[in-house]
Order: structure tokens, then C-alpha cells, then sequence
């Protein structure tokens, strides 16, 4: 192979950050070289990157393997040890292109491996400037990175550090040169993105950077958020959801779980009457929204009445877009030292709570049918609604913004007929 390929795993924030690690490489001048970014949320992540290094040596053995990443940050001597593994570089080093340039050609021992520093020293997020997503429609910025809170199941901060964010007028360039790149949707991303602007000048909020950008940037079509905390949700933001059109109605929550219990054992800072509440206030200002939720099966010490609350409350709140993950204990987090739910019971409850999300994606499928709706074509024959819904777009020209009828679904994508161009 020649040049710089990059392998992604994870998050929307990972997804900017290896387009940021491919310009810095080249820039570098790095070359025959496979970077992998990954991701350290589950075990299951970890042993898929591992997968994922010993195919790519398999299929390059002359190239140069880089490993990165949260994984990385967090597990950097169980990367190091790796033989297929030339170099692991932390998270703040992957962004820089002096880490590529002092990279040497071989013969590097275990320890000369790793240029990992401290992720907890970092105090800023250097804005990144980039033109294009490889291969998505959408554009993702980094507005904030790393995590002051310390959910007990959670090995992200100790990836990411502590939140820093970025400052508000850098987001505005980098969302002007992706629009003028052709980009019509923007989604703001960060680890904690509902923390913004607390370490910033006069502490602005994220509905404050969003509303900023509309104005600045008039020529964003869609704004969309990454995952949000909501109860850290501002003013701003809600002005947003019942106002502003070009602010697409549909919100992902971090709700992790809906029994209370549970919920102070996580260290979550919001209860199930918050969650509830939150979601039936922004359905009043915006009916139309749709909710995607993260939500954990078999954290320690969940009862089977516990895990009944958690499905109580995905139905109650209408989770159309659910995202379970069996509890992963992760080393040197407070969860992995509670007494632990056998593994088995752990999945059979996952795929339970996978089953009910199957339940809820369904009737919001069939609530969209016949109603008329404007989608975004993406690069494999598929389609986003405003409130992030699938459609089967076969033979539509991708980066496409039309509206159509919604005339069905097969219980995966919603079937549509074409009506007219929506914006030129």
C-alpha cells in the first residue's frame, strides 16, 4: 500500500479526529501507514480494534501499523506488547503532526513504542481545521472533548481527560469552510457535549454555539447535535428545538438506565422524573422529535425489578432509536469492583431490552407513514429524515436534500416515493 489509510472505531468525535490524524500524517509526510483509532467504551470495542490490527497486518505486512485512540490512551502497554503494532500515540498526540514526523522506520523495542503522555495535564482543545469527511455526507465538528463527571461504569475520561472546549469562534470558521465545502448538515460533537463553554470566556452553553452558528453561518441547511446529557440541556437549546426549523428534531440521550437505585450506583446525575420530564417538555415545544437513547443491561446489582424500570422508562419517554449495551466492566472503574450479574444473565437482559427497542423503532416507523418528509442521501443508497430516520433511497444521488412521501417500511428503513427538489 502506499500512503495514509485510517481504520475508525466509535464515536462521531473519533470519526472528525481521524480525518484531523489522516491531514496531520500526510502533512508529516508519513507514508505506507495504517492508523487506528480506537475506542475503549467496552471490552467488546478493545477486542475488535485488537481483530482489526491483526487483519491489517495479515493484508499489509510492509506497512507501518499506528495504534491511537481511547483504547490506546487507556490500555497503551496491551497495544505495545501487540508484535504488529509499530507505535501507539495517545489522544493528544494523535492530532499533531510532530508525533508522525519523529516516528522512526523499524527496530523500535516495547517502551520506545508508546508516546502516550497524560491525559489529565491537558487543559485546551486546540482547534482543528478540516475540508472534508471521507466518506459521509454529514459533517462532524469537534466543539468539546474529555468528561469532569465520573460515572462509575465509564473509562472515557480517563481516554479523554477532563473537559475542554473549543472556542466558539473556531467552530464557526470550521463550519463555514465545511458548508462551503458542499456539507448541508453539520452535527456538533464532544464527549460531554452538554458541558461546553464552562472553561470558556463568559462560560457560553451549547444552545448559545448553536445558535451563534445559524446566524453566522446562514447557510447551514441542518444542524444536528451528537449525544446530549439532558439534564444539562440550557435555555438556548430549548429555544432552539421549539423555534428554529434548520435545528433537526432529534435529540440522542445518555440516560444509561431508568431505575433511581441504579442510577445513584452509575453516578448519573439525573433520575428517572428528570428523563421523563425532559422528554415530555421537548415534545411539547416540537412533536415531531424523536429520541435516541443509550441505556446499559446488567450493570451490578440490577435486580430483575430494576431492569424492568429501565424498559418502563425507554417505552415511557418513546425511544425510537435505542442503543443497549450489556455492561462491560472496565478495569480501574468503581463498577467493576460491585458485585458483578452473571455474564449470561447480562446478554440474555441486553437482548430483552434490544427486543423492546425493536418494539418502539417499529411504531415510530409506522407513525411516519403517509406524512411528507425532507432527507439527506448518504453514500450507500440510504437516507436520514430531519428526526434521523432511515430511508431506502436506492438511485438517488448521494449528498441529495429532497422531499418525499413516506408510503412504508420493512421494519428497518421507511419506503418513500419522490415529490420535489427541496433545496437547490
Amino acid at each position: 500500500m502506499s500512503g495514509v489509510e485510517v481504520i475508525t472505531f466509535g464515536c462521531r468525535l473519533n470519526t472528525y479526529e481521524s480525518e484531523v490524524m489522516r491531514a496531520e500524517a500526510e502533512k508529516a509526510g508519513l507514508n505506507n501507514a495504517i492508523l487506528v483509532n480506537t475506542c475503549a467504551v467496552t471490552a467488546e470495542a478493545v477486542r475488535q480494534a485488537r481483530q482489526a490490527i491483526r487483519r491489517a497486518r495479515r493484508d499489509n505486512p510492509h506497512a507501518r501499523i499506528i495504534v491511537t485512540g481511547c483504547a490506546a490512551q487507556t490500555e497503551k502497554e496491551t497495544f505495545a506488547e501487540m508484535a504488529d503494532v509499530d507505535a501507539v500515540l495517545g489522544n493528544e498526540e494523535k492530532l499533531k503532526s510532530a508525533s508522525y514526523r519523529s516516528l522512526p522506520d523499524f527496530g523500535v523495542s516495547a517502551e520506545e513504542k508508546l508516546r502516550v503522555n497524560d491525559i489529565m495535564s491537558v487543559r485546551a482543545t486546540a482547534p482543528q481545521m478540516i475540508r472534508h469527511i471521507d466518506g459521509h455526507v454529514r459533517a462532524f465538528i469537534q466543539v468539546q472533548n474529555g468528561c469532569d463527571h465520573r460515572c462509575t461504569f465509564c473509562i472515557i475520561p480517563y481516554g479523554r481527560g477532563n473537559s475542554r472546549s473549543v472556542p466558539m469562534g473556531a467552530v464557526v470558521d470550521q463550519s463555514r469552510r465545511l458548508v462551503e465545502g458542499g456539507y448541508r448538515e453539520i452535527v456538533l460533537t464532544g464527549v460531554d457535549a452538554t458541558s461546553y463553554g464552562g472553561d470558556l470566556p463568559g462560560t457560553p452553553t451549547l444552545g448559545l454555539l448553536a445558535k451563534t452558528l445559524l446566524k453566522q453561518v446562514p447557510d447551514i441547511l441542518r444542524l444536528r447535535l451528537s449525544s446530549i446529557d439532558s439534564i444539562e440541556a440550557d435555555p438556548h437549546l430549548l429555544d432552539l428545538i421549539a423555534d428554529e426549523p434548520r435545528f433537526m428534531p432529534h435529540l440522542h440521550l445518555s440516560l444509561q438506565h431508568g431505575d433511581d437505585l441504579i442510577l445513584k450506583r452509575m453516578k448519573r446525575r439525573h433520575s428517572s422524573a428528570d428523563a421523563r420530564a425532559f422528554c415530555a417538555a421537548v415534545r411539547a415545544l416540537r412533536p415531531e422529535l424523536s429520541f435516541g437513547a443509550d441505556m446499559i443491561a446488567g450493570f451490578p446489582t440490577e435486580t430483575e425489578a430494576m431492569f424492568e424500570n429501565a424498559m418502563r422508562l425507554a417505552e415511557d419517554c418513546g425511544i425510537a432509536h435505542l442503543h443497549v449495551f450489556p455492561y462491560s466492566p472496565r478495569p480501574g472503574t468503581p463498577a467493576a469492583r460491585m458485585p458483578q450479574l452473571d455474564r449470561a444473565l447480562v446478554k440474555e437482559r441486553a437482548a430483552r431490552l434490544r427486543g423492546k427497542g425493536a418494539e418502539l423503532y417499529a411504531a415510530h416507523l409506522d407513525s411516519m407513514i403517509g406524512g411528507d418528509e425532507t432527507i439527506l442521501v448518504e453514500m450507500n443508497g440510504l437516507a436520514h429524515t430531519e428526526n434521523f430516520t432511515l430511508v431506502d433511497a436506492a438511485g438517488l444521488e448521494p449528498r441529495s436534500l429532497i422531499t418525499v412521501e413516506i408510503t412504508g417500511h420493512n421494519g428497518k428503513h421507511l419506503a418513500m416515493q419522490r415529490k420535489q427538489m427541496a433545496a437547490a
